[in-house]
């Protein structure tokens, strides 16, 4: 694995050619913003440049990454991984035997890929691709909207602790740039189907409480839940910030019920406790505040064992 630069990155960015950018399963707006703007600045350069077609891509993304996805014939000479920080995380059905670069923020990249642009002091991939677009020129409106999705939905809509002030000043370039933020903004963090409202209520009434001060929340978010809720992937977008906001939670867990025998955890917490740390404990990781992984065990018996692996670490 080769270590790259920014201006390693352009570089190579230039040279070649027949780019398939590849996003992660159950992908979020930093990974499809980034691969999409992405896409479009290699278009610009006069690039072929496609994503790959993630099928757990949710409606409210969906027109974003629409106009870049790849012909089904199509033969990559370039895949290149964005927001991607090991192995297990990409889509089912992908051949990931070769992949000739990654981009990424998550400190916990696994150095898979030939060759690695990461900045893990990025709150999102979404930066790194707007300083590629910058030192290109190519920064236009619409790789500004796909950015501004990139970056305001991996920290909340700059609330989550890994909000930096050079967050702040990539949004306010990006809204210089011509980004839609107003429209942006409306649909990612303040319009909410009936199922995904019908789904917090249940979530908010189960939660529990451990640990000293009761300072660890757990929420669980089971199959059954789902199914009564009326609810698809589509409304589950940020379902992992909702324990958090209880009062006095220094570490809050969301377990997610995947199929039977099966659960996705994400941990989120403050500076003073080392989320990935837990979750490598687990094949997982991600950042210090906000990591994930899966364990093979039904809601019950993960809450137990991620619980008491919290409580040790405390």
């Amino acid at each position: 694995m080769t270590t790259m630069t920014l201006n390693d990155c352009l570089t190579y960015l230039k040279d070649n050619d027949g780019y398939l950018l590849v996003t992660h399963i159950r992908p979020d707006g930093d990974t499809l913003g980034s691969a999409a703007a992405l896409c479009h600045i290699l278009r610009r350069m006069g690039k072929t440049a496609y994503l790959y077609d993630n099928p757990q891509v949710t409606a409210n993304f969906a027109p974003f990454v629409a106009p870049y996805l790849a012909p089904v014939a199509f033969k990559p000479g370039c895949v290149v991984a964005v927001d991607l920080a090991a192995v297990n995380l990409f889509p089912n059905g992908f051949d990931r035997k070769r992949i000739d670069l990654c981009i990424d923020h998550h400190p916990t990249n696994s150095g898979y890929a030939q060759r690695l642009l990461c900045q893990p002091e990025k709150a999102s991939c979404g930066e790194i691709i707007l300083q590629l677009a910058q030192r290109l020129d190519l920064l236009d409106e619409t790789a500004a909207t796909l950015l501004y999705i990139a970056v305001s939905t991996d920290c909340g809509c700059f609330v989550y602790a890994n909000t930096t002030d050079e967050t702040h000043v990539a949004a306010a370039a990006l809204i210089r740039a011509g980004a839609d933020y107003k429209r942006i903004n409306k649909l990612f963090f303040r319009t909410f189907s009936y199922a995904r409202l019908r789904l917090e209520g249940m979530i908010y009434a189960d939660l529990r409480r451990y640990g000293p001060d009761d300072c660890v929340t757990v929420a669980a978010l089971t199959m059954q839940m789902l199914a009564q809720a009326g609810a698809t992937e589509d409304d589950c977008e940020d379902i992992a910030s909702l324990a958090g906001k209880v009062a006095g939670s220094r570490v809050s867990v969301t377990i997610r019920e995947m199929k039977p025998g099966l659960s996705k955890i994400s941990l989120r917490s403050g500076e003073d406790f080392d989320s990935a740390a837990i979750c490598a404990l687990h094949g997982g990781g991600g950042h210090k505040m906000a990591a994930g992984c899966s364990i093979k065990a039904g809601p019950d018996e993960a809450s137990q064992i991620i619980v008491r692996d919290i409580l040790e670490a405390l």
